[in-house]
């Protein structure tokens, strides 16, 4: 977008060209003159209500998804997101996440779809679990929640310091 409003600076040209509102081109351009390129590249923190179920309550929730119910003392071969929420609210909050004592079908369904877990159209298990899956689990979330701070403590000083930037890699073991 300022590329192209840096050939042609007309913010109804580069919308036009870019399918979107002018006003979105302009809002990018005022932003970069203001905090600088790079600034303008990043969303802005909206407002809104902060998460109240953390990422150690969703990947428990995304674990017994991927176990049988029958593990759980149900009858049901499968899932159902229902039953899911029901299960999570009765044990959640025993097992350390008392932020799914309000669970409710809906948020179970989107939790399970960011991370396209379907457990009701499960055709087979996998039944070898990774003994120490909670332990590397709780590693992966340390480091998103330290990513996390990174980018607050940098979007809280960015006209003072230099920008930060974050690499991710993942080693994959055979």
């Amino acid at each position: 977008m300022l590329l192209a409003y840096r050939e042609n600076p007309s913010f109804c040209a580069v919308g036009q060209r870019l399918g979107v509102h002018h006003q979105t081109v302009q809002r990018c351009v005022e932003r970069a003159l203001a905090d600088g390129p790079l600034a303008a590249l990043d969303d802005r923190p909206r407002p809104g209500k902060e998460p109240t179920i953390t990422p150690e309550a969703k990947a428990w929730l995304v674990s017994l998804a991927c176990d049988k119910a029958k593990d759980h003392g149900y009858p049901h071969e499968l899932w159902t997101t229902r039953l899911l929420a029901r299960h999570a609210r009765e044990h959640g909050p025993a097992a350390g996440h008392a932020c799914l004592a309000n669970l409710v079908q809906g948020t179970v369904c989107k939790i399970l779809g960011r991370e396209e877990i379907k457990p009701h159209k499960v055709r087979y298990y996998l039944e070898n679990r990774d003994a120490e899956f909670e332990q590397k689990m709780a590693e992966v979330l340390c480091v998103y929640r330290e990513v996390e701070v990174l980018k607050k403590a940098s979007a809280k000083g960015k006209r003072r310091g230099k920008p930060v930037t974050i690499v991710s890699c993942v080693k994959v073991s055979t």
